[in-house]
This record gives C-alpha cells, sequence and structure tokens, in this order.
C-alpha cells in the first residue's frame, strides 16, 4: 500500500512514522508513505494557503488552489488510483470496520485539515470520503492522520508479527456474538503476582476450552464498559 498525507506540518510525522509497527511495516516493503508539504503547491508568493472566510467569522479556511492542485500532482506521481481521505470533524465516525475498508486499498491520499476546515467547493470538486476520529476538537487533521494511517497498516497482510495477532483484539469480530466488542483479558509470567493467579483455564492447554473462555469473558467485559457494542443473539 502507498499513503500519501497532504499536510502543513509534516515535522510532526516523523516520531509515528519512524517508530514500532508503522517504521517495521515501511522495512518490510508492506506500506510505503510520502509526506508532501501543502505550502509547496501555493502560487502565493508567500506560500499562504489559507484566507479569512466569506460572511465574516473567526479563523482562516484552507484555499481551494493549494490544496486542488496539490492533489492533481501527488496523484500523478503513481499509477495507482487513491482513495481521497478528508479528516475532519464532519466526517464519517472512523471505527474498525472502515480502518478494515481503508486497509483493501491500494492507495490513500489523506488530507489534514487546519484552522477552519476546507473550503466547501474543495469537498465538491474532489468528493473525498470524509472521515472523523471522534467528537472533540483538536488543532489540525494531523493527529487524526496518524491515527488512520496506524489502525490502517496494523491490518496490511505482513504488518504484524503473527497472522492473527489483530484478529482478537478489541473492536475485531472474534466470537461471532459479538461484532467488534472488546478484547478478553490477557495474562502473562509470573502465574501469581501480588496474590494474584492467572486463571486455571489459560493454564489447561484445552484449546477448546479456552476460546470459549475467552469468547465469554469478551463479552461480560464488553456488556461492562460499553454496551453499545453488543450484537443482539437471534
Amino acid at each position: 500500500m502507498r499513503i500519501d498525507i497532504l499536510t502543513l506540518f509534516p515535522e510532526m510525522f516523523a516520531g509515528v512514522l519512524g517508530g514500532s509497527i508503522l517504521k517495521r511495516a515501511a522495512q518490510a516493503g508492506v506500506v510505503e508513505y510520502h509526506l508532501h508539504q501543502l505550502r509547496d503547491y501555493s502560487r502565493d508568493p508567500h506560500r499562504k494557503v489559507d484566507d479569512r472566510p466569506f460572511g465574516g467569522g473567526p479563523g482562516m479556511v484552507l484555499m481551494c488552489q493549494p490544496l486542488f492542485d496539490a492533489v492533481s500532482a501527488i496523484e500523478q506521481q503513481s499509477p495507482v488510483t487513491a482513495t481521497r481521505v478528508m479528516l475532519c470533524p464532519q466526517g464519517r465516525k472512523f471505527n474498525q470496520a472502515l480502518a478494515a475498508e481503508l486497509a483493501a486499498k491500494p492507495r490513500l491520499l489523506l488530507m489534514a485539515g487546519h484552522y477552519e476546515g476546507f473550503d466547501e467547493r474543495l469537498i465538491t470538486l474532489l468528493a473525498p470520503l470524509q472521515v472523523s476520529i471522534g467528537d472533540y476538537v483538536l488543532s489540525g487533521g494531523e493527529i487524526p492522520a496518524m491515527a488512520v494511517t496506524d489502525a490502517v497498516v496494523r491490518l496490511l497482510p505482513g504488518a504484524l508479527g503473527h497472522e492473527h495477532s489483530a484478529a482478537g483484539e478489541s473492536f475485531a469480530a472474534n466470537d461471532g456474538t459479538i461484532a467488534g466488542g472488546l478484547e478478553y483479558p490477557q495474562y502473562t509470567r509470573p502465574r501469581e503476582f501480588a496474590g494474584l493467579a492467572v486463571p486455571e483455564i489459560l493454564l489447561s492447554g484445552d484449546h477448546a476450552a479456552i476460546e470459549q473462555w475467552r469468547a465469554a469473558e469478551s463479552r461480560r467485559k464488553t456488556a461492562a464498559r460499553r454496551p453499545d457494542l453488543l450484537k443482539p443473539q437471534a
């Protein structure tokens, strides 16, 4: 997969893309990242990319020309068709299902908004998939772009150390009764710590029983903490 990220602050991505799973995935050839500075596409002598909103109001709005030209130029850098993703508060709520949809695409072009957002005509002209990571306000679309990148890349074949590592995690369908429920409790050595012991079932070697226990624990935890995620049983 190729991921292009169009942003006013490409330097913010160095630590995220250069460490952990995202770095290893790139080193393994699973994904390649391309950062693009929006100001590089401005025709203004001062590299201006924003202006005051028509009708008045606070803040500044990202102008049409720089972003429109940037998308056109970036898409020409590869023959692979890019799925345009605009990070903005008005977008579709990002979740594991949407991450899986995006992971199936060969190329993503993430557009990180800033200031008071994008000129509405850009949405009309570019017809992007608008994505929001939650009902709260951030300073810009850079952190959402990082979150989307991380969630998508870890779903790509070969990105994780174990082929089934992502399958049983929170929000991934697991036991057939929870579509995207919370992950079951995890334990590691030692067997006892501070008077708390690992459940005996996990030491039994009975894999079928362990899977049943994990499914039940997943449902119990989901019911207690996120009942909105429970799938009604027939």
